[in-house]
């Protein structure tokens, strides 16, 4: 899976999921974007079709709620570093059990502290929501 890790999250995140070997992860500290405003993230992450990893889910939903295509979300909460590399861990293991590779094309996974999972279409499409 390609991944932007939103720089609210550690660069470690990126850094690790790299050393899996399985996904292709990276931080804006290590691409020169820090700083950047989160509409010019998300697109750039549409051109490089990177799957968003972030803590700040009111401003992402809201972008890509209106964006007409957009490669993915993932929204985890705002907790320590050992829990959010667990969380981020295992959101992608139940995108990876949805189909290998899950296309997240216009949707978005939230999770929740404990650990519970919701897939979503945004922006909404009828009949393409569901909760896990």
């Amino acid at each position: 899976m390609r991944l932007f890790i939103d720089e609210c999250l550690s660069p470690q995140l990126a850094l690790r999921l790299n050393q899996t070997g399985r996904h292709d992860a990276v931080h804006p500290l290590h691409v020169g974007r820090r700083g950047e405003p989160d509409h010019a993230v998300l697109a750039w992450c549409i051109a490089e079709d990177r799957v968003i990893a972030t803590e700040n889910a009111r401003d992402f939903r809201r972008l890509v709620g209106r964006a007409e295509l957009h490669p993915g979300l993932i929204i985890l909460p705002s907790i320590d570093r050992e829990g959010t590399w667990r969380l981020l861990q295992a959101a992608i293991a139940f995108l990876e059990r949805r189909g290998e590779p899950m296309d997240m094309l216009n949707h978005v996974l939230e999770v929740a502290t404990t650990g519970e999972m919701t897939l979503s279409a945004l922006p909404p499409v009828s009949g393409d929501a569901s909760g896990v």
